[in-house]
């Protein structure tokens, strides 16, 4: 650099040397004196073990950067910037020294003719002594002077130009020096300096053994955490409940989680230091409070939520499934459904994934409709891209003046409205049951069955000793699939329940209670026609029931076949299928009492008849 005196063969004259206020002692001879404090400045600096991206520009200044690229990174040895060093390379440069460019004696002349000489490096101690500043560095670059210790190891604010932007003013460096080197401050960061130094070069910083520990407590907290998340994942996975009626460890009645981590205490080291650690009250934070499981279930939720959105998002099309119910706290949700094309894997298939209950306190069609809108806006979903809707039969989902499917039409013409298919079939059966007296009073009496034994649990005790398996069940008035199961019960143990019946009649002291026992078994239980009922009944019922369950698996077209005859009306009304029916209710009950002749009784042709007007 043209600026800059380099270094040449010969040694540089005394007379080169500026004007600098060192004392008497500066006249004697420090060449030598010179070369050692160099030699040992070059001691400190490993030039294997530093890596750096920055080229030494040997034509300008430090401002050429033009052709570093992004993945430029500072020269930790350049005191321009040691304002931005991260521990890390604070460390680095505290073992390794600092760095002296060595072939600059002498900086460029300023406007009173005065420079930097390397001569300021040595300093003369009042003995006659040299000493090596081993704190000073220039940089040629700033044409300015630093002192090392104060500019990395200065706690709080650094005073003095050394500390912060460097020294230039080359009249008065030796005064500045000079005063500079015994001050309390520069002193305290040469120890600084000097102690941490020496701990890194012998392995042993101050911090150290602290680092390594909160290492390992971030090991133990990560593996901690990650095991109570995989407690958390199974019970929700299971759909089980996760407290008891308390919250501490090894006691009776604190719950499923609790009683997991008790569990993997016995074997898992990891949950066993936990637990210790717990019991022995040497930590309050142990992250089984009821409030983590909160937040962990709602963590996950959250990333299961995310996911399935992000398939939805790549199907980009889509249809919405809602359905309105009451909770146990009688506050009205509404749960939604997306159905979807998952193709995020090589088998592609139609999805339905719940993404949550929403909170609705009006249930009319405007309402649910706005909760839906602002729903999908939540979850970053276009309502543009609904191509389908579902809902039940109720007023307010499939009206077509105010209905949810007739505002969502408004918005978006292209979310066809499909309703619910179970739901019409199930209203279809149910209503098609109470408009046919017979079979209205058919189920009147399997309910009144079930209510004779469920008000007592002595009567019901009566009940299951007298049948083997199948269980009394109440008929359901909106969900048909329940009529299939209070049927078969009586369907195959008709006979048993007759007896438990009559045992019912014989022991109840109310005389209502034993009245009715005994009706059901001698009349109702005690027909032909009912009988056959049941046998009719249930094997309709259970024909038509399994069209739901398949339509949620979408079966083969020979299975479809199949259900198709099954529940066609023609097979319901065959006269060969009733007359199976009828040959089948020996096998239901013995009752040689019962006879097919009040259920089929002989047509008596009518002759001669006048009418008379």
């Amino acid at each position: 650099m043209d600026r800059f005196i380099t270094k040449e063969s010969g040694v540089p004259s005394g007379n080169a040397v500026p004007v600098v206020d060192q004392g008497p002692a500066l006249d004697i001879n420090i060449e030598n004196d010179l070369r050692d404090g160099q030699t040992g400045t070059e001691n400190n600096v490993d030039e294997q073990e530093v890596h750096t991206n920055v080229e030494t520009d040997n034509d300008g200044d430090g401002d050429n950067n033009e052709d570093i690229g992004d993945s430029f990174q500072p020269d930790i040895f350049d005191p321009r910037y040691w304002d931005s060093l991260n521990p890390k390379q604070i460390d680095i440069l505290a073992q390794k020294g600092l760095r002296r460019d060595l072939s600059v004696l002498k900086g460029p002349k300023d406007r009173y003719s005065r420079r930097f000489s390397a001569l300021f490096y040595t300093r003369i101690l009042p003995n006659g002594e040299p000493c090596d500043r081993d704190w000073l560095v220039y940089s040629k670059e700033l044409d300015r002077v630093f002192c090392f210790a104060c500019k990395l190891f200065t706690k709080g604010y650094r005073k003095g130009q050394l500390a912060n932007e460097g020294y230039n003013d080359w009249v008065h460096l030796g005064v500045r020096l000079k005063e500079h080197e015994t001050s309390a401050d520069h002193v305290l960061n040469m120890t600084t300096w000097y102690e941490l130094r020496s701990r890194l070069q012998s392995d042993q910083a101050i911090d150290k053994t602290a680092q390594r520990q909160l290492e390992k407590e971030k090991d133990h907290w990560r593996k901690v955490l990650f095991k109570i998340v995989c407690i958390v994942k199974f019970l929700a996975k299971h759909s089980l409940a996760f407290r008891g009626t308390n919250s501490k460890l090894y006691d009776d009645n604190n719950g499923n989680f609790l009683g997991l981590i008790e569990m993997l205490a016995e074997f898992d080291p990891v949950i066993q230091e936990h637990v210790r650690r717990i019991t022995s009250e040497e930590t309050q934070l142990h992250y089984l409070d009821p409030k983590i499981q909160n937040e962990l279930i709602h963590l996950l939720a959250s990333a299961i939520k995310s996911e399935i959105v992000r398939k939805i998002k790549r199907a980009k099309y889509f249809s919405v499934i809602l359905d309105c119910t009451p909770d146990a706290s009688h506050q009205e949700q509404m749960s939604l459904i997306i159905r979807y094309v998952d193709s995020s894997s090589d088998n592609i298939s139609i999805e339905e994934s719940f993404l949550g209950f929403l909170d609705v306190n009006d249930t009319t069609g405007q309402r649910l409709f706005e909760v839906l809108e602002n729903e999908l806006k939540c979850l970053d979903l276009d309502i543009d891209d609904v191509r389908g809707q579902g809902y039940d039969n109720g007023s307010n989902m499939k009206g077509k003046h105010q209905g949810v499917q007739k505002r969502l039409l408004d918005v978006n013409p292209k979310a066809f409205y499909s309703a619910c298919g179970c739901h019409s079939l199930n209203l279809t059966l149910c209503d098609m049951a109470k408009t046919c007296g017979p079979a209205k009073d058919f189920f009147g009496i399997i309910q009144r069955i079930y209510a004779t034994f469920a008000n007592s649990t002595k009567k019901w005790q009566i009940l299951k000793d007298n049948i083997t398996s199948l269980t009394l069940k109440s008929v359901s008035a909106t969900r048909w699939e329940s009529r299939v199961e209070s049927v078969k019960a009586i369907r195959f143990q008709c006979a048993d329940i007759r007896e438990a019946l009559l045992q019912v009649s014989d022991v109840d002291k109310d005389p209502k209670t034993s009245s009715e026992a005994k009706g059901l078994a001698k009349n109702e239980l005690g027909e032909f026609e009912f009988i056959v009922a049941i046998v009719i009944w249930y094997e309709s019922a259970a024909a038509l029931c399994i069209s739901p369950i398949a339509w949620r698996r979408i079966p083969e077209g020979p299975v479809w076949l199949s259900i198709l005859r099954k529940v066609t009306l023609v097979y319901v009304l065959d006269l060969p299928k009733i007359s199976d029916a009828t040959s089948d209710w020996q096998k239901i009950g013995p009752f040689s009492e019962i006879g097919p002749g009040l259920f089929f009784p002989k047509l008596v042709a009518t002759q001669g008849l006048e009418l008379s007007f």
